[in-house]
């Protein structure tokens, strides 16, 4: 698809690492131009990060490969007057500008609200922190692992015995990019309809939490905490990680017939009428002893073949992958979720990275060019600042005259 939903829009990224890079990567994907505005000699800090020291060193670590193709790169010192005046030229005609600076850096750096305002009153800034501009906590550091921590996250993740742990990848810098992205989205709509631009406070732990569903809903609405429960599902039975032949198999039965059908399918009918199983609730009340007599039929045959028996009947199943198998499946080929661009460098290597999952009338959005290297397109600023500036300019004059 060569027009996409957020093509012409400008968006200026100051961030780092993951949570601000993930929100303006998904921006990306859906058309919009987006300047990653990188320190002098240094750079996104996800330019050293991932387990290939190879490209660290060289400044495109993988971490920052996953999360930045498609974008542009401009190094710039803000504490330099000069760089200051081209990244204020390029903010007069930007429609976002993201930051996941600690609260109150942006405005000491002398870009509060109301200066914001003045280069660009219609410029939607979204700041990405650990727990937003104001309040208490609001000048904390924090990192994934913390948000974890103090979202109540970690307490349900693991068994009783092993809790609490760390979920197993930074899912509150995601969820916080994620909701990032669709809180920016918002606020281009409501501009297009008022001509105003917005100020965008985003907690992660506050995002992570409302993330959490029914582990945080039911301690509020009922009362009772969530405690962890390792691979098995609070809310069903039979619904957890299960063993077969061959390794491990998710069956998630939380419905009466999908009950009834596992029970007939593994051979174990007289579980139909045992007392402790008749019932979802008393399902829940006796999990242990139902899942060893189920652990027990399901030993029978590898995790695939029952995978192919339970799903062809209705009843929700499937093998747990590695990562490296969860990527080789036929269903994101056909889809288009993957794609293959080349490596930043001069190697020719092939770099394999990901589509945002969401099909768009049928198409999927992929990333069109590589991720930038450090300062990569710092010739062509001058270019960048006079364009975004007169297309701000343009557009301002537009809305003066209702035109």
């Amino acid at each position: 698809m060569d027009v996409r939903p957020l093509d012409d829009i400008k968006v200026l990224d100051l961030t780092n690492v993951l949570a601000g890079p993930y929100c303006s990567y998904h921006l990306m994907l859906l058309g919009a131009e987006v300047i990653k505005i990188e320190r002098p000699g240094q750079g996104d800090l996800a330019r050293n990060l991932g387990p290939d020291s190879a490209l660290n060193r060289a400044g495109i670590g993988a971490s920052f490969l996953a999360q930045n193709a498609g974008k542009k790169s401009v190094e710039l010192d803000l504490k330099n007057p000069a760089d200051r005046d081209v990244f204020e030229e390029m903010l007069a005609g930007a429609d976002v500008l993201l930051e996941n600076f600690r609260a109150g850096v942006l405005s000491r750096m002398g870009y509060d609200q109301e200066r914001l305002d003045r280069i660009n009153p219609r410029l939607i800034c979204c700041s990405i922190s650990g727990f937003g501009q104001s309040g208490p906590m609001s000048d904390a550091p924090a990192y994934d692992q913390i948000i974890q921590g103090l979202s109540g996250m970690m307490s349900v993740t693991g068994t009783v015995g092993t809790a609490p742990l760390r979920v197993g990848f930074p899912v509150c810098d995601t969820t916080g990019g994620l909701s990032a992205a669709l809180a920016v989205s918002a606020a281009l709509l409501h501009r297009e309809r008022t001509g105003q631009g917005s100020r965008l406070d985003v907690s992660m732990l506050e995002t992570s939490l409302s993330a959490m569903g029914w582990a945080v809903s039911n301690y509020m609405v009922s009362g009772v905490p969530p405690e962890p429960m390792g691979d098995q599902n609070a809310t069903a039975a039979p619904s957890g990680t299960f063993r077969t032949a061959d390794g491990p198999l998710n069956i998630a039965a939380n419905q009466q017939r999908q009950f009834e059908t596992l029970c007939r399918l593994v051979g174990a009918s007289e579980l139909l009428t045992d007392p402790r199983f008749i019932e979802r609730e008393s399902r829940k009340t006796h999990r242990e002893e139902l899942n060893t007599a189920l652990n027990q039929a399901l030993s029978q045959r590898p995790a695939a073949e029952w995978e192919q028996l339970l799903t062809a009947a209705g009843v929700p199943a499937a093998r747990v992958l590695t990562v490296p198998q969860a990527l080789s499946q036929p269903q994101l080929q056909h889809r288009g979720f993957i794609a293959e661009l080349r490596r930043p460098d001069a190697s020719g290597t092939v770099l394999p990275v990901l589509g945002s999952g969401v099909l768009f009338d049928g198409e999927a959005f992929l990333p069109r060019t590589p991720p930038p290297l450090l300062g990569e397109h710092n010739h062509e600023r001058a270019e960048l600042a006079s364009r975004w500036s007169a297309t701000g300019t343009a557009t301002a004059a537009k809305e003066a005259t209702g035109s």
